[in-house]
């Protein structure tokens, strides 16, 4: 019998890349902006391809995997122009540089389910380039015009005398030539790679568990620390005792940060008891009375008064009195945490000039800008390298890099690398949350049961207003990422919006505004399909006779999930759709048992985003977003008592079971346009259709968030 015996970490490293040959992160190419040309051993005509003698093509992402796919899609981009062969591809992630920059944004960064859609052209231009470099190196060795070569998996082949050389052989005559100007880009037709459903590149690494999250960062004589923050929003550190945390076994330093006081130890067991000893004091500030029940009210009031306007079209006062049949409503969203499965952490090591970081992020410019403050230094004598990240949706992209500065300055306190971990309770009660949103609405019809007017009020705190983001969605005091802007046509609109400036630290949630405008609008169009008479899907259809990518997407979505069928008692349909860059429709069904009890069985899910890149990461997008916006349309809220958050854990702020996930069945809708974001776009239909479909089969209109069991 063979023994068995447990791997070191290093042949468990050894043994990944073995295994997969296809992934090397966390650690950076340098740390200067890569530039064209060669290296010692490898091509590298651009700073997102490099090819060695051995044949095998590194493709340098420039953003974050944050389990979203980006780490296979965006090498598909690279590999289908260069004509690579797919076993041989690599991915490295990016070291922080202008060539790295987001194109929209103007620093590296990750979000707004835009990576493929920015990269579509420049990554697959960036692998033409290089192909075309090769095919020029092969050509002139066997003295051939260049027009007359092809390539294939890897190779350049002239079939007019029957010869091939490898990508690797040429190497080191491609560094010597010089780059082309122009280069064509393959048609959709031609395609070999995109549109198939490669294997993930990452897969190796995170099943044999080689792949290096935050958490998993060691590095000799690191230390551990956890924060004793504010208690409060907006409180402020007064006092501290750390006599009693001091003493604690393990304990090495007690150091006041900008956040709180950072306990450090040994390890997250003796720093979290030293945290519970610590003894402070906090001038607990502006918001120690909130509370959800009283800005429930302060909400309501502030729905009743005339917001800055966000969309004005006809005459909807006089529409409002003329309409034949009025339906009004009110719905309210609470707070959500984003809970990523793996809590907030950064290490990071200060020296006398250069400091070090490795974390898991969203925002690579804004993150070293923020370490570079904390240290002292210049964002250049700041290394940043860029982990895998156990989920995000937003939480490790936000504009102050809080959780990096925390390190940064611990470190530099005690000269000495320091992991900074956040709890769970850490994070579900200090962190940053989707914002609450109230939404007070009317609508008019008229004898055909025609909408044909529609007024709405909209309160919430912005989560771009006042932020390096500003400019992309606010215009005059408006917030345009907080409206529901209804895409069906109705003749006379005002939209109007009401942005409370205290509360809590919030920040974009997956899907940001849709996250709530879609549940209101699709919600609140079901509600004047039913006041009519009418077919929810037939209304929807009718008011989006401009919209083809809408009408084909929702029929594609009906069809698929058998819309209009008998269903026994107590089981209905409900249908949603939402464009957030590209469009889904989502058909729930869904039974009420007699206790309340309500269980989605299956989701039909049909999607326009263009180019499918891989069929399989869509698919898991939006099986993911779907989980995503049903735990929170079914469990999620974060509630305040006396400026405290209420919730600490899963326990309390539950998140979707197994269990309770449906079926999902996911359709492509697209064409042949330019791909567009998946990574946000499953997310907003759910809830709503799932709402519409309790509607369906009880009577019961759902209007606040989370629905919990039905009474």
């Amino acid at each position: 019998m063979t023994a068995i015996r447990k791997l070191s970490r290093r042949e468990l490293l050894t043994l990944g890349i073995a295994v997969s040959g296809t992934l090397v992160v966390g650690c950076n190419l340098s740390q200067s902006v890569p530039g064209s040309g060669a290296s010692a051993t490898k091509f590298a005509p651009n700073a997102f391809v490099r090819i060695a003698p051995d044949g095998s093509v590194t493709v340098i992402v420039a953003r974050s995997e944050l389990g979203q796919g980006v780490y296979t899609a965006l090498p598909m981009l690279v590999a289908e122009e260069l004509d690579a062969d797919w076993s041989k591809v690599h991915v490295q992630s990016a070291p922080v540089a202008d060539a790295y920059k987001h194109p929209d944004f103007g620093m590296q960064m990750t979000g707004g389910s835009l990576s493929v859609t920015s990269s579509w052209e420049p990554l697959r231009r960036a692998g033409a380039t290089a192909r075309a470099v090769l095919v020029m190196a092969a050509a002139q060795a066997w003295g051939v015009d260049p027009t007359s070569c092809r390539t294939e998996d890897g190779r350049v082949i002239h079939d007019g005398s029957r010869r091939q050389r490898a990508y690797g052989d040429l190497v080191s005559a491609a560094t010597k030539l010089p780059l082309p100007r122009e280069v064509s880009l393959k048609e959709v037709k031609s395609f070999r790679l995109i549109g198939r459903a490669l294997p993930r590149l990452d897969t190796p690494a995170k099943v044999t568990g080689t792949a290096l999250y935050g958490m998993d960062m060691s590095l000799p004589g690191l230390l551990i620390a956890v924060v004793a923050r504010a208690p409060i929003f907006g409180a402020r550190l007064k006092a501290f005792d750390p006599s009693k945390a001091s003493a604690i076994p393990g304990v090495k330093q007690i150091v006041p940060i900008t956040d709180g006081v950072a306990v450090v130890a040994e390890g997250f067991h003796a720093a979290s008891l030293g945290r519970e000893a610590l003894s402070a004091s906090w001038d607990l500030g502006a918001l120690a009375n909130l509370s959800s029940d009283t800005q429930g009210e302060d909400y309501a009031a502030r729905a009743r008064q005339p917001g800055r306007t966000g969309k004005r079209s006809g005459e909807v006062e006089t529409a409002l009195k003329q309409a034949l049949c009025r339906i009004e409503a009110i719905y309210d969203l609470p707070y959500l945490a984003h809970a990523p499965m793996e809590p907030l952490n950064c290490t990071a090591e200060v020296g006398e000039d250069h400091c070090r970081v490795w974390v898991g992020t969203q925002f690579q410019s804004l993150d070293r800008e923020a370490a570079a403050r904390a240290a002292g230094f210049k964002p250049e004598q700041v290394e940043l390298h860029t982990l895998f990240s156990g989920g995000s949706f937003g939480r490790r992209g936000v504009p102050d890099g809080h959780f990096v500065r925390e390190a940064v300055e611990i470190s530099k306190a005690v000269r000495a690398p320091v992991k900074v971990i956040w709890s769970r309770q850490d994070d579900i009660q200090g962190g940053y949350y989707r914002p609450r949103y109230y939404h007070r609405l009317q609508a008019g019809m008229n004898a055909a049961g025609t909408p044909t007017v529609w007024w709405q009020r909209v309160v919430g705190q912005s989560v771009l207003m006042n932020t390096r983001f500003e400019r992309l969605t606010v215009k005059d005091g408006v917030d345009y990422s907080s409206l529901a802007i209804p895409v069906y046509s109705i003749p006379n609109v005002l939209v109007e919006l009401d942005t409370p400036t205290l509360g809590p630290s919030v920040w974009a949630w997956r899907s940001v505004g849709d996250s709530h405008n879609a549940f209101v609008m699709e919600s609140f169009i079901d509600e004047l399909a039913h006041a009519a008479g009418k077919d929810p899907l037939q209304l929807r259809l009718s008011l989006l006779a401009a919209e083809p990518r809408y009408r084909a997407t929702l029929e594609l979505a009906a069809e698929k999930a058998g819309w209009g069928r008998a269903l026994p008692r107590g089981r209905g349909l409900g249908v949603a759709v939402n464009k957030w860059d590209s469009v889904v429709a989502q058909v729930a069904e869904v039974s009420v048992s007699e206790s309340g009890e309500v269980t989605v069985h299956r989701v039909v899910c049909a999607i326009d985003c263009g180019v499918v890149v891989n069929p399989d990461i869509v698919r898991a997008q939006m099986e993911g977003g779907i989980a995503m916006g049903l735990s929170a349309a079914m469990h999620e809220q974060i509630t305040f008592v006396n400026g405290q958050v209420q919730q600490t854990g899963f326990a309390d702020y539950p998140i979707l079971r197994i269990n309770e996930m449906p079926s999902v069945e996911v359709y492509f809708a697209g064409s042949g346009e330019k791909p567009r974001g998946v990574g946000e776009a499953g997310v907003p239909p759910i809830a709503p259709a799932v709402a519409n479909a309790i509607f369906a089969a009880t009577g019961k209109r759902i209007r606040r968030l989370p629905i919990g069991p039905l009474t």
